[in-house]
């Protein structure tokens, strides 16, 4: 009685890690997803769409008012009429920052001088009637431009844990097919494997734009809200002694 052979040949194992390295990508990977899979996949796509959601509007923002800051503050100081600089302020569009600052700063100066004699002017002079209203203007308009960075800051410190889920349960797929069947050939872990470090990546993928763009844009907001506190301090001078400082200073 012979002992038949059941030794493999070299083109025979080679075609089976092939086929085996075949189920590490993405396109078996979302065939075998489980519940599970399909969730933490879903839940990086959803990441992903709302980090790239506010990294393009955040961007175009601070394109459109980085373009129109200087022009804004600019007309403002050089017109010589005060009404004439308070209308062209009133002519900017809504998402304009500077302009709703000095809007907020004319109406105060104006309501205060409305009512002077009364008590509002008896318990608030000019000066601290406008400081008031111009901190409330750059408190306003700060956090305006903080819109989306919570949603940044999350994805960047979430995504890579939700990534390291998928890649815990595709590790636990290896071990139960390695359990299960007794073979720890490539071909019995590939598909696991690959669910693993695919799971990785996208949790990465997902992370890192959202952890660069956030740090871009908080030190572009901090720069910003330089330009609002000294164009604030400048309205508050104008308003409240009806010239700034540096206007004074030169005529000395």
């Amino acid at each position: 009685m012979f002992l038949e052979s059941t030794a493999v040949s070299p083109d025979a194992a080679g075609g089976n890690n092939a086929a085996a390295l075949q189920q590490m990508g993405f396109e078996s990977l979302v065939q075998n997803f489980d519940p599970v899979g399909w969730i933490v996949f879903i839940t990086l796509a959803v990441m992903s769409v709302m980090s790239w959601y506010w990294i393009i509007i955040n961007f175009l923002r601070n394109i459109r008012m980085r373009g129109r800051a200087e022009r804004v503050v600019g007309t403002f100081w050089e017109t010589p009429n005060a009404q004439d600089a308070i209308r062209f302020m009133e002519e900017q569009p809504k998402s304009e920052p500077f302009s709703k600052i000095a809007l907020d700063a004319a109406q105060a100066a104006a309501h205060h001088q409305r009512h002077d004699g009364s008590r509002l002017a008896e318990s608030l002079n000019r000066s601290e009637f406008v400081d008031r209203a111009l901190r409330q203007a750059v408190t306003r308009e700060s956090m305006g431009l903080e819109s989306g960075l919570t949603v940044l800051a999350t994805v960047g410190s979430t995504a890579p844990f939700v990534g390291l889920l998928g890649t815990v349960w595709g590790i636990y797929h290896a071990l139960i097919a390695i359990g299960s069947s007794g073979d720890a050939s490539i071909s019995a872990v590939a598909g696991p494997v690959g669910e693993a470090l695919i799971m990785t990546a996208l949790g990465l993928a997902v992370a890192i734009p959202a952890v660069l763009a956030y740090n871009f844009y908080v030190r572009l907001n901090r720069v910003t809200n330089n330009q609002f506190d000294t164009f604030a301090h400048d309205l508050h001078d104008f308003f409240a002694t009806g010239s700034r400082v540096g206007e004074v200073a030169g005529k000395r």
